[in-house]
């Protein structure tokens, strides 16, 4: 494959594998349903209520944070050091998970905000490598292949928690996280692209950043496909990141999975995923990511409202299934298409503002599935709700100018 060094591919890869282990156990499997039924609890639905407002807050902060640093990266030149720090936060944050007891409140919605933050701001920095470590041609396949190579990473992480979970050892469980994200991250902060030395001091750059990332959102503005493209984007990944959130905690609480069927669960997504990711990593170069986008869009619609009716534990499995692959091919087709919008030697600030706009979804999503949850005592409508998200950013997608092949004939 033609890239700038194979070594920084590998390693860009492997980051999403580390990673994904916080997004596994942490933000979608085990954590959730622990946070919510054991730290808070959940009879009246106070957990689901205190997770909605640690992932929206961490959240908020992200969308806040992550243009302002994105620009910050560009002219001070220390894109992989802020990595680092971020990562170093979610690490440290997941660690100290292992102090906190029952009852609890806010010390754990505390260290969940942290290590939210970490791992989510940290994508700025993460992302905008891509388009320096692969040629244009091959940014779909690349992008798809990081999502592949995390989705193992979720598996196997997953596979280490079962019988950790299964003997109530929970404590060492965010330990292992933490082991594990550590680890398989070295290789990143080694091979990828070093940081700039004999530019601008952080405090420079962050004056200059700040007034750049305005000049960012004004050029992005101005550009009516790119603008179209985010809105989109904003609407059907609102969706994504509420399923992401909640699906383990409506799994246990509406349909009765103890810890290890939710592991199973997760598993068979994540399977599925990794699968949905490299079947349709050609397919993203050669259909263009707007298409593959439309039909992953249509999959999960069709989830949200299967969902809804899902009454035994082996509809949900088969749900799941379904879930899995349009979660693959939806995010690693998401970010090859919005690299197409992407101007040379830009790409900091620009994924700064992609994930703003992504996280931003993740602080209204989860407001509204407790407040619908609470409102309605049952977890069904909140679900339903969901499939709107998608159905809306499919029909705004449409409208979007490009998204094409990116080339022919691979």
């Amino acid at each position: 494959m033609p890239s700038t060094n194979k070594k920084q591919v590998i390693s860009w890869c492997l980051f999403d594998f580390a990673n994904s282990s916080y997004s596994a156990v942490i933000s979608a499997v085990i954590f959730p349903v622990f946070f919510a039924n054991y730290i808070v609890g959940n009879e009246s639905g106070l957990g689901d209520l205190w997770w909605g407002r640690a992932v929206s807050l961490s959240m908020a902060v992200v969308v806040l944070t992550s243009p302002i640093l994105g620009g910050i990266a560009d002219f001070s030149g220390i894109r992989k050091r802020l990595l680092f720090i971020y990562t170093l936060l979610c690490v440290s944050a997941v660690a100290s998970f292992s102090m906190i007891q029952k009852g609890m409140v806010i010390e754990g919605f505390l260290f969940a905000v942290l290590a939210n933050i970490g791992m989510e701001g940290g994508f700025a920095f993460y992302n905008s490598f891509l388009p320096e470590i692969a040629e244009k041609e091959y940014h779909g396949r690349v992008s798809a292949w990081g999502y592949a190579i995390g989705y193992a990473g979720s598996i196997l992480s997953l596979l280490i928690a079962l019988p950790l979970v299964s003997k109530g050892y929970f404590d060492l469980t965010w330990l292992m996280v933490a082991v594990f994200f550590s680890i398989f991250s070295i290789p990143a902060f080694l091979f990828l692209p070093h940081d700039m030395k004999g530019r601008l001091s952080i405090i420079h750059s962050s004056s200059r950043g700040i007034r750049y990332t305005w000049s960012t959102f004004k050029k992005i503005w101005t550009q009516r496909e790119l603008r179209k493209f985010l809105l989109s984007y904003l609407i059907y990944e609102d969706g994504v990141n509420t399923v992401i959130v909640f699906s383990s905690i409506f799994a246990a609480t509406t349909l009765g999975f103890n810890a290890r069927d939710m592991i199973m669960l997760y598993l068979l997504v994540q399977i599925t995923a990794l699968a949905g990711a490299f079947i349709m990593a050609k397919p993203i170069d050669l259909w263009g990511p707007k298409k593959v986008v439309s039909i992953s869009l249509m999959m999960w619609a069709g989830v949200s409202i299967l969902a809804y009716f899902a009454q035994l534990k082996s509809q949900f499995f088969v749900i799941a299934v379904i879930a899995g692959f349009g979660l693959g091919a939806v995010q690693a087709a998401t970010r090859a298409f919005f690299t197409q919008f992407i101007p040379p030697e830009h790409e900091s600030e620009y994924f700064g503002v992609f994930s703003m706009v992504g996280k931003s979804s993740a602080i209204f999503g989860p407001l509204l599935f407790g407040y619908i949850s609470s409102s309605f005592g049952s977890q069904r409508p909140a679900i339903l709700s969901v499939a709107v998200f998608f159905l809306v950013g499919l029909i705004s997608l449409r409208f979007v100018k490009g998204g094409g092949p990116n080339v022919r004939d691979i």
